[in-house]
């Protein structure tokens, strides 16, 4: 036991790792909170803590077209971190498992593609779009995703792949193994807790990209971030009805993480294959 430990005991440190701990997620339980009051409730000074729960906020919310925005955000965000993964996965492979010559200046130049700020591409990407005829479509966004991630897909990887025991894959080599069948039955169990990590924040950061699907989308390729902003007007924010979105925009998210949360953990901490 710590000096400290010994001076305000186990006891308060418990406590004092709650507080700080419901500090960070005051805000979520706020939001959620709020999504179920009227919007009088909701702009109360002092904040009414004490009120009728309601979900017309929520029937609001789909009445207004919300689910058209959340399958364009699930089907860019899905197609874009599957191809991420297609991509990532081999040249993760090539860059680790099977280096050749000059690979540090590839490893440079995916890292070199995110210091570009996305504001300065803004333009040509919106010309490029309206000339190829993908202004307005969800496929604009699935490759923009996809570019936006990989980088970070393959740098992320390349960590996991350098954790499997070369001894596994000579062993595999010796049985008459090839590259297909050492990638599927030797390699990708061991690096699966780190995929499934990669494909979490692929599926953040394609979820909650806004800057692209504001200004690249309008009517039939608009996304949840997008449908967000429609509470943000001149007469003020309605706190009641974007509490509420913003519960459901967040949900899919949050049950992804939570289902892959153990292996989120594992892929982070990988290192432990020895």
């Amino acid at each position: 036991m710590t000096t400290l430990q010994r001076k305000i005991g186990p006891g308060s440190l418990t406590v004092a790792t709650w507080v700080i701990a419901i500090l960070f997620v005051f805000p979520l339980i706020w939001m959620v909170v709020t999504s179920f009051k009227q919007e009088a409730d909701a702009y109360t000074d002092p904040p009414r803590i004490v009120f009728t729960p309601t979900v017309s906020q929520f029937a609001s919310i789909l009445d207004r077209g919300f689910l058209p925005y959340l399958a364009n955000s699930a089907f860019v965000t899905v197609m874009s971190t599957l191809i991420v993964l297609v991509l990532a996965v081999p040249a993760a492979y090539a860059l680790s498992l099977a280096p050749i010559p000059k690979t540090g200046n590839a490893l440079g130049f995916f890292l070199s593609t995110k210091m570009l700020p996305i504001v300065a591409a803004i333009i040509p990407l919106y010309v490029i779009s309206q000339r190829t005829q993908l202004l307005d479509n969800v496929w604009a966004l699935v490759i923009l995703y996809t570019a936006m991630n990989l980088p970070l897909a393959i740098w992320m990887m390349r960590s996991f792949f350098l954790e499997v025991p070369t001894e596994m894959i000579e062993a595999g080599r010796v049985d008459g193994a090839k590259l297909p069948t050492l990638l599927t039955r030797v390699i990708l169990p061991v690096v699966a807790p780190g995929i499934a990590a990669t494909a979490l924040i692929c599926v953040i950061f394609a979820w909650t990209e806004f800057f692209y699907a504001v200004n690249l989308t309008a009517a039939r390729a608009g996304t949840v971030p997008v449908f967000l902003v429609g509470f943000i007007t001149s007469e003020g924010l309605y706190w009641a009805q974007l509490s509420a979105a913003a519960l459901l925009a967040s949900l899919p998210v949050m049950i992804v993480g939570w289902i892959a949360q153990n292996h989120l953990v594992r892929g982070l901490s990988m290192g432990a294959v020895k």
